[in-house]
């Protein structure tokens, strides 16, 4: 198989889950399959936004950022649910537990997306093999459908996973960008968002070729060093490489929510927080990283919006740190009034195998108790190397043949497990 691969240059995945929350909850109740369904904030709440939803919502016009309420008009039989991230968080490990049976290369973007260097994987088979084979265990063991782009960097992999959705494989090469890449829009351009496709407009730029052959210096003038790095990419040149420890991509995570009304309950808010503590806990693990700083957001009924950031002791990840660390900054600043957008940031992020915790008095008692444990660890490890033994949360599963058996399926593992704590 290895003449499969290029001499020079590398294989990339971009490995991009279909609908990913609405997915995960036809995984765990089968009931919902074929339906068009809904994940939402604030349920109850006719100006709740949607999330996420299924195609079959999709294709009555139901769109992520919709208010719940013209979902509704659009879609009377719309099935709306409330997300459900431990859920979430359980189908996002083992996804990312199987892409790195393939390769150790795996670098996670988001929850439900990551990269994968496979250049030297052509002991499992062709690039398109191993993609057919991901692509078939995610349905197999864990029943969630995903998106596949195959290129030589990158940039052209997330272009080619968002071509085909869902269930698509699609190969982009460098000879195809002329007539695939080209004549797209250049809104459609991963990277250029609206108001970027708006100003490259002012320079008669509207298609992706048009950025290929744009002058550099307008494109430097009109957008700063962004201008030139874009024009690479349409010309399909990407250097960055898949590092499973790099958090060049994200410099922060966050997430933020405007509420259906102003709000003045501290229970609520409090609610409020906590539920975003959940969601940033969830994309800090996928990423693999933990935040060494935190910023809370809150913008009045005014509008009047105010940061307020904090440096910490311990870097964190956990929902019940985060959560209760957001909630003492936002009230150390909240001076009462109605409240209308909410948002926690974990800032100054750090991967996971470069934390080193910082003791304080109320943590010192309890690491201490560790220590003849560390103590041990250590010993082996000088003995017998690093690698002998690790902390079961950093622990990498080896590099093993694609199966396809069903025993470790996410419905009858994770989800079962998260099932029964629900129960409990």
């Amino acid at each position: 198989m290895k003449e499969m691969y290029p001499k020079k240059g590398r294989v990339i995945l971009h490995v991009d889950m279909n609908s990913f929350y609405a997915s995960v909850e036809m995984a765990y109740d089968p009931r919902l399959k074929g339906k068009p369904l809904a994940i939402a904030g604030n349920v109850e709440e006719r100006r709740g936004i949607i999330v996420t939803c299924s195609y079959e919502a999709r294709q009555v016009g139901v769109r992520t950022t919709m208010p719940l309420w013209e979902a509704r008009k659009l879609c009377p039989d719309l099935i709306v649910m409330k997300p459900n991230f431990e859920r979430y968080r359980a189908a996002s490990t083992a996804f990312f537990d199987l892409l790195r049976q393939f390769s150790d290369l795996v670098e996670p973007v988001s929850i439900d997306e990551g990269y994968v260097d496979i250049t030297e994987s052509y002991e499992f088979g062709s690039p398109i093999e191993i993609a057919e084979t991901i692509q078939a265990r995610m349905l197999e063991q864990f029943d969630l459908p995903c998106s596949i782009g195959i290129a030589p960097n990158k940039f052209l992999a997330k272009t080619a996973s968002d071509m085909k959705k869902p269930l698509g494989i699609t190969v982009l090469r460098k000879r195809d960008i002329k007539h695939v890449l080209w004549p797209m829009n250049v809104g459609e351009m991963h990277g250029v968002g609206q108001k970027t496709a708006e100003k490259l407009k002012t320079i008669s730029i509207h298609t992706i070729g048009d950025l290929a052959k744009g002058n550099e210096i307008q494109l430097k003038s009109l957008l700063g060093i962004n201008g030139l790095r874009l024009k690479e990419r349409a010309n399909g040149m990407d250097v960055r490489e898949v590092d499973p420890n790099s958090v060049s991509d994200f410099k922060s995570v966050g997430n933020s929510t405007t509420l259906p009304k102003d709000v003045t309950n501290v229970r609520e808010l409090n609610e409020v927080l906590e539920k975003l503590a959940d969601t940033v806990s969830a994309r800090l693990k996928a990423k693999q990283v933990l935040a060494t700083g935190l910023s809370v957001t809150l913008r009045y009924k005014d509008r009047k919006t105010l940061t307020r950031s904090k440096k910490l002791n311990n870097p964190v990840d956990k929902q019940d740190e985060i959560s209760q660390l957001a909630k003492n900054i936002f009230h150390s600043h909240w001076n009462g009034n109605a409240i209308r957008l909410l948002g926690i940031t974990g800032t100054d992020l750090i991967h996971v195998n470069e934390a080193v915790k910082q003791l304080d008095l109320f943590s010192y008692e309890r690491d201490a108790k560790k220590e003849p444990l560390l103590n041990a660890v250590s010993k082996l490890k000088e003995k017998y190397g690093t690698a002998i033994i690790n902390q079961a949360g950093m622990a990498r599963k080896k590099k093993q043949p694609p199966s396809f058996g069903t025993d470790t399926s996410f419905n009858k593992d994770f989800l079962h497990r998260v099932r029964d704590r629900e129960e409990e």
